[in-house]
Order: C-alpha cells, then structure tokens, then sequence
C-alpha cells in the first residue's frame, strides 16, 4: 500500500502560504504540483481542481481540506502540503475556516490508490495531535519532518 510520505518531498510542503481565497488556495496546490510534476499542466490541474469542488466540498472540517483530482496524463500519485498564513474559507462542512491543505492528484486509473491515500490522510488530519503539530510547524522542512517521521500512522 502507498504512504503519503511516498509521495512527498519538502518542495512539495509550503509553511507560511499566503492565499485569500479558496480559489487562490487551489491555484497554488495547482502550481505548486505542477512546479514538482513536470507532465502536469497547472492550468488544466487547476481546473481539475475546481470541477472536483463543484461536486462537493473537500473542505474536510477542524480547519482542514483536502483538495484532490484524478486526471490522465499523471504518471503517479503526488501530494502537496500547505500551512496557511491565515485562514480562510473553503466551504467547509463544519463551516470552520481552514488553514491547513494536503493536495492529492492520482493518476485516472489509480481508483484504490486513490481512495487508499484520501483514507490515510483524512485519519491523519483527523488526530488533534498531529494537526497541533503541523500548525506549530515553523518551515517547510520541519513539517516535512512531521509528516513523514513525527506524527504516527502515516
């Protein structure tokens, strides 16, 4: 089974993100994707992004989200991370603000993969202690550092 921590690299986790808007927080999973996946198109990401929103919220509750897609031209699973500067709204659930994003895009094929990795990363953002981490998280290098050594069940 894949792990999260399989799927990503410190480039791909981003401390201190600065975004005002949930549109503004899926351009920059899209680009920050397409930044460290060169067969993705971030435009096309984008817009993959925001048409799996337009099916229902992935704002997940206790101020996290988990943006995801599957599109056709990804090679394998990537994710990214994103801390927030502040928190902003992303229709979620709960109607919490959200200041913390795990971005997921999976190959189209890959259906148990994908649902694999949702599961893990919803049951990681879902423990109290693992989000107090994260949000206490100083550089992108220590919350890479969490995810993927630090926090239990990843």
């Amino acid at each position: 089974m894949i792990q999260l921590k399989e799927i990503l690299t410190p480039s791909q986790v981003v401390v201190n993100a600065h975004v005002t808007s949930k549109k503004r927080a899926l351009e920059l999973v899209a680009q920050t994707i397409a930044e460290n996946c060169n067969e993705l198109d971030v435009h096309n990401l984008f817009e993959h992004l925001i048409e799996r929103e337009r099916l229902g919220t992935t704002g997940f509750g206790n101020g996290v989200a988990i943006p995801h897609c599957r599109i056709e031209n990804c090679q394998q699973p990537i994710a990214v991370v994103l801390k927030l500067t502040t928190p902003i709204d992303f229709d979620a659930i709960d109607n919490e603000l959200v200041d913390i994003l795990v971005g997921l895009v999976v190959p189209n094929n890959a259906t148990d993969e994908h649902l694999q990795l949702l599961k893990q990363i919803a049951a990681l953002l879902s423990d109290a202690q693992a989000c107090k981490q994260i949000r206490s998280s100083t550089s992108s290098q220590e919350l890479y550092q969490v995810l993927t050594n630090g926090v239990t069940g990843i």
